[in-house]
């Protein structure tokens, strides 16, 4: 069974044990289930969300087992992941794996935590499921390679995977049952990056249907559900017919040895990733040359294909979250404001300064910085000034990468922060809260988050 590439890494998510993974990985990913939090507590009044929320209202029990973060109510499994889902990603904060151009947090921690909550795992099964999910939703996503990312969001597409691993994984699936779960995964995965053209709802859709998707196919499987078993990498699988540059080898890069879910970084402003470097470059050569935004004439930012294929289309953002998928836009809040941040977005991004900012950035595709895309995300910005100075800024390792993390106290700033603006909960609150969180490898019952 274990030849082919799909079925080593189901073997791989239907095994891994808390023992398994080295502790300072189990350690990073308790720092990112404690930052995923934020991002699912800040969605609570977003209209997409509030909209799913009250489908599965309508459609779903009125309590269940699982939990619904953005109102402390319950419903089943399938309801909770997929409204947690969808409110995990409309912040724009949750995380981020550069090499899989991947939001593993949004569709991963959704899925095992209503799982977990269901059959009442321990925190160490919780977090191995999510490492579990992670790492192959990771893989997933470099093995679909760059052509996949022009069309596909891949967090729709790699995270059914992933969520399916990290569900699957809290079912006890045999390795077999897990390659199934694969199957049924695979042939739900979806999410087409059109939406952004017309500034509509679909991107948290498609975190929250992942989500759920990879958690039916986790109890199908569960209850016998046959999937195919090579639905990766088949002639007529997921790399036939979304990538024309997808490589089976990287399914099954390093498993055991190394741990993708370590290089995953946090997100630092409050929009699209590809933004940041470019937004981090501009910081640093306004701060190095002492300028303000009346300063500046334009900004030419050097970045990779992909920036410019998702980022492109959005000239003139109509909606706060289109804004957040503009490159201009958030730089323009950088350069006015000092901070890309949820306020700053909702309150800012129509402001005229901002705008007028907005107007005076552009891309232009940099081969160091492509070729270095997606494994490194390297920022270049040139500033060029009123006065006809012209300011070159670098950035090697954005805020929030591996080498340039977030400390804990910085995660909880974060987190804190997020929850507020969602008035989900109050600083208080969350101060009792956390230490909770931070020890949920010592509960023998994974239970609820929010009392």
């Amino acid at each position: 069974m274990t030849a082919d590439p799909s079925a080593r890494l189901a073997t791989f998510a239907a095994g891994l044990t808390h023992a398994d993974v080295p502790p300072a990985v189990m350690a990073r990913m308790e720092d990112l289930f404690v930052d995923w939090l934020g991002s699912a507590l800040a969605g609570r009044f977003a209209e997409p969300v509030q909209t799913i929320a009250a489908f599965a209202r309508r459609m779903g029990p009125s309590e269940g087992s699982s939990e619904i973060l953005i109102d402390r109510s319950s419903s089943s499994p399938l309801f909770a992941a997929l409204v947690n889902g969808a409110s995990s990603h409309v912040a724009e904060q949750d995380d981020v794996h550069n090499g899989s151009v991947f939001h593993p947090a949004a569709v991963v921690f959704p899925a095992a935590l209503a799982v977990a909550q269901d059959v009442g795992a321990s925190g160490k099964a919780f977090l191995a499921a999510s490492v579990a999910g992670y790492e192959v939703g990771i893989r997933v996503g470099e093995f679909l390679g760059r052509s996949h990312y022009k069309v596909f969001h891949t967090t729709g597409t790699a995270g059914t995977l992933a969520a399916a691993a990290a569900a699957g994984r809290l079912l006890e699936l045999s390795p077999e049952a897990m390659l199934h779960a694969f199957g049924s995964a695979g042939t739900q995965a979806a999410g087409l990056w059109e939406f952004l053209r017309d500034a509509a709802d679909s991107k948290p859709l498609h975190t929250a249907k992942a989500a759920a998707n990879g958690l039916i196919a986790a109890y199908l499987a569960r209850d016998g559900f046959t999937g195919a078993r090579q639905v990766l990498e088949g002639a007529k699988g997921m790399a036939a017919g979304m990538s024309s540059d997808a490589d089976p080898a990287k399914l099954t890069d390093g498993l055991g040895t190394r741990w993708a879910t370590a290089e995953t970084s946090f997100k630092y402003h409050a929009s699209c990733r590809h933004t940041h470097p470019a937004a981090d470059a501009l910081q640093k050569a306004m701060r190095e040359n002492g300028l303000k935004a009346g300063d500046i004439e334009r900004v030419v930012t050097r970045v990779h294909q992909g920036a410019i294929d998702v980022l492109g289309p959005v000239t003139n953002p109509a909606t706060v979250h289109q804004a957040k998928f503009s490159m201009g836009t958030t730089l323009g809040l950088i350069a006015v404001t000092g901070k890309a941040g949820m306020v700053e977005f909702d309150e800012g991004f129509r402001n005229p300064a901002v705008v007028d900012f907005r107007d005076r950035v552009s891309m232009e595709l940099d081969p160091e910085v492509d070729g270095a895309y997606p494994t490194r995300w390297i920022g270049k910005a040139t500033v060029i000034t009123r006065d006809g100075r012209v300011c070159e800024a670098r950035v090697d390792e954005p805020k929030g990468d591996p080498g340039n993390t977030l400390s804990r106290a910085e995660i909880e700033a974060k987190v804190s922060g997020l929850a507020l603006y969602g008035k989900a909960a109050g600083k208080a609150e969350m101060q009792r809260l956390f230490p909770r969180l931070w020890s949920v490898a010592e509960r023998n019952a994974i239970g609820r988050l929010m009392d």
